[in-house]
């Protein structure tokens, strides 16, 4: 089996900590969401050059759970961009704590999913998307 690694450039990197669980002592899935949305909106404001909003999230998937002690990267790839939006395709990375029912400590992706950002100018109205 070959090396499966992430794509894009990796955004965000940070520990999943015991606040951050749900009932099930699972790290909480809005918080992922939310990690995820605040590495996109930082690639978002790099592209567009200006400050952008979270207009929709599309096709997010959770593929294994994240459990306290993960360190959580987010990598993310510039998808489309248009006139006033831009999409941007987001994955999630762990590398898990150590684990007696993991052999290693390597990475896996646990989420993925595409965020839709507008450039607004500082009234929140939208603008076109700086090109250079």
């Amino acid at each position: 089996m070959g090396d499966i690694q992430a794509e894009g450039e990796l955004i965000l990197r940070t520990q999943a900590m015991p606040a951050d669980t749900n009932a099930n002592g699972d790290i909480f899935g809005g918080w992922i969401m939310s990690q995820m949305d605040i590495a996109g909106g930082m690639m978002a404001k790099a592209v567009a050059k200006s400050r952008t909003v979270t207009v929709s999230v599309d096709g997010i998937r959770f593929i294994k759970p994240v459990h306290v002690g993960d360190i959580f990267s987010c990598y993310g790839t510039v998808s489309h961009v248009g006139n006033t939006s831009l999409k941007i395709t987001l994955e999630v990375w762990v590398e898990p704590v150590l684990r007696s029912n993991l052999p290693s400590k390597a990475s896996f992706k646990v989420c993925q999913g595409e965020f839709t950002y507008v450039a607004v100018n500082d009234n929140g109205e939208k603008h076109k998307v700086i090109r250079e």
